[in-house]
């Protein structure tokens, strides 16, 4: 947030978390994370006057950025600490990356797309956020170089968890992601690996693109 803040965006950033709050969101450290990273940084100038609009809205490389209730929603499922490490696949803009910033002790987001990656890390650059850094790479794979994970949040959607990313989850930890096919409705699902297998908890219909094998050859 500006040490110069307006009183208009004040007055914008309150009715923003007061919206999460109406939309059932009770984390008090989740809403204050939604609260320091500043939406607009992160959307396209065309769209800003939309930044703080409970809407999905586009990015580069055909790619969207969630509407923030389910940002907050998925934040708040995955339950995260100041000690765990945290692994996002689907960097998109990076503001998930740097919410979840703020709740981590470490976070690292892969994307497919080179220019989204580079963007996304500009914009943590300039917040000033030194535990999130972010690779592009095959999402589908996880980054075992930095495995194991407390925490794994997928932001796109496949027909089941990818075994990589179950393997690099710790015991005890958590992943949530969207569970079903492209282009039709999904499930948010939650999971917990156990030692005796894995625990799901189905949370609410959502639409995501698709998680995509493979890094991209341009872009």
């Amino acid at each position: 947030m500006s040490a110069v803040e307006s009183e208009g965006e004040r007055a914008e950033r309150m009715a923003f978390i007061l919206g999460l709050r109406q939309r059932g969101i009770r984390d008090v450290a989740v809403l204050r994370a939604m609260e320091l990273v500043p939406r607009p940084l992160f959307v396209d100038p065309i769209l800003r006057r939309h930044a703080y609009d409970d809407v999905a809205l586009p990015i580069a490389c055909g790619q969207t950025m969630s509407q923030p209730s389910l940002v907050a929603a998925m934040t708040e499922a995955l339950g995260v600490t100041a000690e765990h490490s945290v692994l996002e696949v689907g960097t998109g803009s990076g503001y998930h990356a740097a919410v979840l910033s703020h709740l981590a002790a470490r976070v690292v987001t892969v994307d497919r797309y080179r220019s989204l990656v580079s963007e996304a890390q500009a914009r943590f650059e300039v917040l000033g956020l030194r535990n999130v850094t972010a690779y592009v790479g095959d999402g589908i794979l996880g980054l075992p170089a930095r495995a194991p994970f407390d925490r794994i949040l997928v932001t796109a959607a496949a027909p089941d968890i990818p075994i990589a990313l179950v393997d690099q989850l710790k015991f005890g930890g958590v992943l949530v992601m969207p569970v079903g096919q492209p282009e039709e409705v999904q499930t948010l699902v939650r999971y917990v690996k156990e030692q005796s297998g894995r625990t799901r908890t189905d949370l609410m219909k959502v639409r995501f693109v698709p998680l995509v094998p493979g890094a991209a050859a341009t872009l």
